[in-house]
């Protein structure tokens, strides 16, 4: 019976090493080498080193000098613990009735015109870090009079800010809220 127990126990003591601490030693360690801001969340920094966000999670902005972000299915907020969708399907009374909502807030925030859709449905996590062109484009006008410059120098940040889809062909153009509310901030601090 030892004999054939002896085995088993060093091949589950040799596998925990090399499966359980090796492994994910070493993955870890090739992360960190090739890509250490994705390995470490593509966290945002100010010049002094203090964390401002992270590049992949929505943050809340709501003052009229920044980029509004999409809504969040994750409660209060964007509790990154949170994550989830709303699970609300089309029919669901509580979701048009929030859609609406939204909808007259940023008509009455930003005007009237065509709504696009993802800024007044969350995303499939609920804290999506980036609008579309449209979304960002409708709110230029608002963030250009509260910023006290034109439309135009809004909207030559919004378009540096602009992700082109992987290969030309795989996603949708989107802007990063996060990243864009700072460059605002960066090139056209609000008087």
């Amino acid at each position: 019976m030892l004999n054939q127990a002896r085995p088993a126990i060093v091949m589950i003591g040799l596998f925990t090493v090399v499966l359980g601490l090796g492994y994910p030693l070493a993955v870890t360690g090739v992360a960190q080498t090739v890509f250490p801001d994705q390995a470490n969340g593509s966290l945002v920094r100010d010049g002094d080193g203090a964390v401002r966000g992270s590049a992949l999670i929505g943050q809340s902005f709501t003052g009229t000098t920044y980029l509004h972000p999409r809504p969040s299915a994750a409660g209060d907020g964007y509790d990154g613990s949170s994550s989830s969708g709303s699970n609300m399907g089309p029919l669901n009374e509580d979701l048009k009735a929030r859609v609406a909502e939204t909808a007259a807030a940023i008509r009455a925030e930003d005007g009237s015109g065509v709504i696009p859709a993802d800024a007044v449905t969350a995303s499939g996590s609920g804290l999506d870090p980036d609008i579309s062109p449209a979304y960002a484009r409708l709110q230029t006008a608002r963030i250009a009079r509260a910023r006290g410059v034109t439309v135009q120098q809004v909207q030559s940040i919004i378009d540096a800010n602009t992700e082109q889809p992987f290969l030309g062909f795989i996603g949708q153009p989107h802007v990063n809220v996060l990243l864009a509310n700072r460059d605002l901030d960066a090139r056209l601090p609000a008087s």
